[in-house]
């Protein structure tokens, strides 16, 4: 339920204005060099100072409270926690009888009976990618020399990214983006054919973000509108090389030596200043509320490195189901 993995294990926990968000990682080798230093480049890529997104800043200083020892992973179970600081919770306290459209304000206090924590979102928040993250980040250094990179390439339907951001920040509304991902230098054979292929094992994953709405694998749906001819890739030389790449690295849902890549869809972010209608549970009458607090205006910014993450977790688990990672690193 808050766990993904079969042998590289990431548990999320923790609410976006409780005390604390985390991770637990099982199944992480022994000897693999960590410290708190090694997770602030991607800490801080996930929550840039940039405009367009929220103006609520956590220091994201990671506390690591076991698995490691003198600086390097003992094998056993990685805790991290990371303390929640800059927390303004009365901005949700108008919203308990009237819940946020696009948000899951209506469904988590449904499925909860109404104990859900509403403060900023609780357990379905952003928030908790910080600890996604932060696996995301020992699952690259475990990945040693494979790369991946995902980066926006497009905001509302436009590549001229900041201009879109502009705009929707001046008229108080959001707008979403898609981002692409490209992993290389795997080797042949990662996946199993149905139901563990590459693509369900990172789509599993990659839906976990908060706001991603779609996924496609090289040339996606294009592919629908291609002749086999246009599709196909020929392969040009024995380790599989092939001269396009529309399948996206993949073939039978295992890897077939050449980048993996993919693209993911995020919506708008749900929180905006413009006056929107909702029920108000208490009455059942319909109201105009507007959402206060710190928002952002575009929270496809600050996904490109949790995809990085998702990704290399994913690759990580299958890596080692290949006995490709050793339990102990050299």
């Amino acid at each position: 339920m808050n766990t993904f993995g079969r042998i590289f294990r990431v548990s999320i926990f923790g609410e976006s204005h409780g005390d604390c968000v985390g991770v637990l990682l099982d199944g992480v080798p022994a000897g693999l060099k960590l410290t708190p230093s090694d997770l602030k480049k991607d800490l801080e890529r996930r929550n840039p100072d940039i405009i367009g997104t929220t103006t609520r800043k956590e220091c994201d200083i990671p506390d690591i409270q076991s698995g490691v020892f003198n600086g390097l992973t003992t094998g056993a179970p990685v805790l991290i926690i990371f303390k929640n600081q800059d927390l303004k919770s009365k901005d949700y306290e108008a919203l308990i009888d009237t819940p946020r459209p696009g948000h899951a304000d209506f469904t988590a206090a449904v499925k909860a009976g109404g104990f859900n924590d509403y403060r900023g979102g609780g357990a379905f928040s952003g928030r908790l990618t910080a600890g996604l993250v932060a696996a995301g980040t020992i699952a690259k250094k475990m990945l040693k020399n494979i790369k991946i990179e995902a980066k926006l390439i497009e905001i509302d339907g436009n590549k001229k990214i900041e201009q879109e951001i502009q705009k929707a920040y001046k008229s108080q509304d959001s707008v979403g983006g898609i981002i692409e991902c490209k992993i290389s230098k795997l080797p042949v054979g990662l996946g199993e054919p149905f139901f563990d292929s590459v693509e369900s094992v990172i789509s599993h994953i990659a839906f976990a973000i908060p706001g991603i709405k779609g996924i496609e694998f090289g040339v996606g749906f294009k592919s629908a509108t291609l002749c086999g001819s246009e599709y196909n890739d020929s392969i040009i030389d024995k380790n599989g090389k092939t001269k396009t790449n529309n399948a996206g690295g993949i073939n039978g849902g295992i890897t077939n030596g050449n980048d993996v890549i993919f693209r993911v869809a995020l919506r708008p972010s749900a929180s905006i200043a413009k006056q929107q209608e909702t029920i108000n549970l208490k009455t059942g009458k319909l109201e105009k509320i507007s959402i206060n607090g710190r928002h952002d205006t575009c929270f496809a910014i600050r996904v490109p490195v949790i995809v990085e993450a998702v990704s290399a977790i994913a690759i990580a688990d299958l890596m080692m189901l290949e006995q490709k990672i050793s339990s102990v690193m050299r």
